[in-house]
């Protein structure tokens, strides 16, 4: 007969608390990287200001004190959800092309069906969140990833 391990004999599973954009703790934690990242991705994807502003769901004014590192403040749980859809993004694109198309291709007019002829940047303005989350999903879909 052969011998099973008894499970009793394990230490019980802890709970592990589950990072959320929601949990003021986690969004102070995650703002400093999540910005020095969109920061880099903003000059990378030559963004003017009013684009990288908008991106991130912040005021013009508000993205030059994030630029000159004087904002001082964790972002809100949008601005870290646009954060990280861009970056997302921003990742995908460098996953999918081996040249300089994966930092271009963010401000070419597109004919996809998320994009209606606008640049991904451009429909990504415009319908905030949710088209960022979907240009993220279809990055990741054509480059085989779902």
């Amino acid at each position: 007969m052969a011998k099973t391990a008894d499970s009793s004999a394990r230490p019980p599973l802890t709970p592990v608390d589950v990072q959320t954009f929601a949990n003021p703790d986690d969004r102070q934690r995650l703002s400093d990287v999540a910005l020095k990242a969109f920061k880099a991705l903003a000059d990378q994807w030559s963004l003017s200001n009013a684009e990288a502003a908008a991106l991130l769901g912040v005021s013009d004014s508000t993205w030059d004190r994030i630029k000159r590192n004087t904002w001082g403040q964790p972002l809100s749980q949008d601005q870290l959800t646009r954060a990280s859809a861009a970056i997302g993004v921003y990742k995908g694109l460098h996953l999918l092309f081996a040249d300089q198309m994966a930092d271009r291709w963010p401000k070419l007019p597109n004919r996809g069906p998320v994009f209606q002829r606008k640049s991904p940047v451009e429909a990504m303005i415009e319908g905030g969140i949710p088209l960022m989350l979907e240009t993220r999903r279809y990055i990741d879909a054509v480059r085989g990833g779902v």
